[in-house]
């Protein structure tokens, strides 16, 4: 096996564009692949990023035998396929959010990977920013007690386009698979899975969801309340509440583009984010790296279930 990690990039679109940008950030790794439906487009993205190889399918590149992970950054409803293809060919896999388009695809997924034992994880980079990492360690120290509620908010003022993937059902538009995914992985790494879902919201004329509010509840009577809109703007931010205080994530756009967080308790005190650090799609990566079979020593890229 080879002493770096070789990522193939399935799928060279506008995430493909902003990830495939750290890769000199993580040492050890390096891009050795792409592959699209395209193999102009996938040509294309190979030349600007200096890409050894491209592929004009997905199916080519999944068989490159020369590629340990590949980078799965197609639109949503193509993830469960191309997942599948992956985990039968041995391939580490690093899912763009969101993970599936679908509850039952993201569990034939997971099963794949448990029976073939081969590393899969969400591209979940906002776990990975320095202000979240921050309030996992305030939490962990006991800073506000007991964690019992959470609210999360993530919208963006998108000008309605039925021709833009955003808003076509069949590509997996809507502002739940685009942003509520964060919020919603936000309350679960903090709270847990919930035991009961409400929610409202609003469709455009293509029948995505355009915004919704979502209450989260536990049966011991902890909850989340979460927001996300494609149609207007939100902050982008959020309040963990403990039993002796509570910590405020910060939006970027308030320090100076940098989110950090703030814990409040009987006596105020801040606790600031650390240094600037690499991107967090970066940090993705070292961790996938990390985890793969083969790779070092996994950091701390999971997180205890919280209990109840």
């Amino acid at each position: 096996m080879s002493a770096e990690t070789r990522w193939g990039i399935v799928g060279p679109g506008r995430i493909a564009e902003n990830v495939v940008r750290d890769f000199p950030h993580v040492p050890g790794a390096r891009v050795t692949a792409v592959g699209s439906r395209s193999l102009d487009r996938a040509r294309d993205f190979a030349d600007r990023h200096g890409v050894p190889t491209a592929y004009g399918s997905y199916a080519e590149l999944v068989a490159d035998p020369d590629v340990d992970v590949l980078y799965l950054a197609t639109p949503h409803p193509q993830h469960h396929a191309v997942a599948l293809q992956a985990i039968a060919a041995g391939k580490s896999l690093l899912v763009e959010k969101a993970f599936t388009a679908t509850l039952a695809g993201s569990q034939e997924v997971v099963d794949a990977a448990r029976a073939a034992g081969v590393f899969v994880m969400e591209a979940m980079w906002t776990r990975f920013q320095p202000a979240v990492v921050r309030l996992r360690e305030l939490i962990a120290d006991g800073a506000v007690g007991e964690v019992r509620s959470v609210q999360a908010d993530l919208g963006v003022a998108r000008e309605f386009d039925p021709a833009d993937r955003l808003f076509a059902k069949e590509l997996g538009g809507g502002a739940l698979l685009d942003l509520g995914v964060y919020v919603v992985s936000f309350a679960q790494m903090l709270l847990g899975d919930p035991d009961t879902v409400r929610a409202t919201g609003s469709t455009f004329p293509t029948g995505v969801d355009a915004e919704a509010a979502l209450l989260l509840g536990w049966a011991d009577g902890r909850s989340a309340t979460l927001q996300t809109s494609l149609r207007n703007a939100l902050p982008g931010q959020a309040r963990v509440f403990g039993t002796t205080g509570w910590v405020d994530v910060l939006p970027a756009s308030t320090t100076r583009r940098r989110s950090c967080c703030t814990a409040q308790v009987p006596t105020p005190r801040r606790s600031p984010s650390r240094p600037p650090a690499p991107a967090t799609a970066t940090r993705s990566a070292r961790c996938t790296r990390a985890c793969w079979p083969g790779g070092p020593s996994p950091p701390s890229c999971r997180w205890p279930t919280p209990s109840p």
